[in-house]
């Protein structure tokens, strides 16, 4: 059997790598191509290791230095750099799947040219459904491409539908009441809301469950994660808003739940683990075998669950909001929160202060049709500088 030739954006981050870790545990595929923003020191290991066609740097300051690293390690590899060579790689002729694992919106344009060329696109990043929902979609659906989620909860729905032969589509939908997103909650689940403006950079980092990236553990500590989620889950299954909710289930072991309209319910569970949903969406319909842990339900003990509280995580009250608008809602959320995390994480706002930064641009961006990539493209680049005003004039921290 011929192995299936795989892309991965984003090879360095915590999805990659995890993506990396299946594929070293399977003969069924071959690494066509990796990339990384400027993390040259792990994409040369993984060269060394895997042998790629390619490796893209986002990064051109750090070429000539990893050229050099690549030729001193005589490894054959062909360096390619910027935004357009990972469009390159999303698109190549060779390659049949594209792990979509770069973070925020510079996942968006790569992410794309994987769909309008027909591929297999397993979509860890959500920004590129929040910002470009109903033209992804589109496309997908007119180039044929197969789009499979990779977020824990998205693919857990996915996983609790019928088998599609064309990743997900809305037939799949036909008896589904509702879908139930399940959250953490972070580690502020519990503390009181007094304290929020105090959290460092640090504390939000330290996520209870799961290993993830800088940005997406203060998304996941405010909840605008989730938020995200919702979006994505509407965009992604073409669900109402009323038929998505979330919940709160610090465990992580169930990952969603579909309500099927006989009254069924069904739900994926697994350890906390990424391996798992990269694992399904790599070999789907088939499984494979991972290195996850077996779930164990006489260790786990207890599974439960709790209506999130709004006013003090008003972030996913935010992405809910966005969702209910449309449009370019989502677009004008999407950027001003990774603005203002970027900010909380250089300590200039307070972690208190993201969601008022997020709430005060979508507020002042009136919303429109995101009939195109160059409109959301605008948007997005006037949220990101008003954010950057506003936070420079009115959350600055001395």
């Amino acid at each position: 059997m011929t192995s299936k030739q795989v892309s991965i954006l984003g090879s360095t981050g915590s999805i990659g790598e995890s993506t990396l870790d299946v594929i070293r545990n399977s003969s069924e595929f071959e690494v066509f191509a990796l990339s990384a923003h400027r993390n040259t020191k792990l994409l040369l290991e993984q060269c060394m290791e895997f042998n790629p066609s390619v490796a893209v740097l986002a990064d051109s300051s750090c070429a000539n230095d990893f050229s050099r690293q690549l030729i001193n390690a005589n490894c054959d590899t062909e360096l390619r750099i910027g935004p357009a060579a990972l469009e390159e790689i999303a698109s190549a002729e060779a390659v049949d799947i594209v792990m979509a694992a770069i973070v925020g919106a510079a996942g968006l344009s790569a992410s794309l040219a994987a769909v309008i060329t027909g591929k297999r696109l397993l979509l860890a990043n959500k920004e590129a459904l929040v910002m470009s929902g109903d033209l992804f979609m589109q496309t997908a659906t007119q180039s044929g491409a197969e789009v499979i989620p990779i977020d824990s909860e998205h693919n857990a729905v996915f996983q609790c539908l019928p088998i599609s032969s064309k990743g997900v589509v809305r037939s799949q939908f036909e008896n589904v009441g509702k879908v139930v997103l399940t959250a953490s909650g972070g580690p502020f689940l519990n503390a009181p809301l007094a304290d929020f403006a105090g959290f460092t950079p640090e504390q939000a980092c330290k996520h209870p469950k799961w290993k993830m990236g800088r940005k997406i553990s203060v998304d996941s500590a405010t909840m605008m994660n989730k938020g995200l989620e919702f979006i994505e889950a509407r965009q992604l299954f073409r669900l109402a808003v009323n038929q998505i909710e979330v919940l709160i289930h610090p465990q992580s072991i169930v990952h969603s739940l579909v309500y099927y309209r006989d009254g069924s319910v069904l739900a994926q569970m697994a350890n906390p683990d990424m391996q798992v949903p990269i694992a399904h969406g790599l070999a789907y319909p088939r499984r494979i075998d991972t290195k996850a842990k077996v779930l164990d339900l006489i260790e786990i003990a207890e599974l439960s669950f709790s209506q999130p509280d709004l006013h003090k995580f008003p972030c996913l009250r935010l992405g809910i909001d966005a969702a209910n608008i449309g449009g370019t809602a989502p677009t004008v959320l999407n950027a001003a929160n990774e603005i203002a995390v970027a900010a909380f994480l250089d300590e200039k706002i307070k972690f208190s202060e993201i969601s008022l930064v997020i709430e005060e641009v979508m507020s002042k961006i009136p919303c429109e049709e995101a009939a195109s990539l160059a409109i959301i493209q605008n948007i997005d680049k006037r949220a990101r500088c008003l954010s950057k005003d506003m936070i420079l004039k009115e959350f600055q921290q001395s």
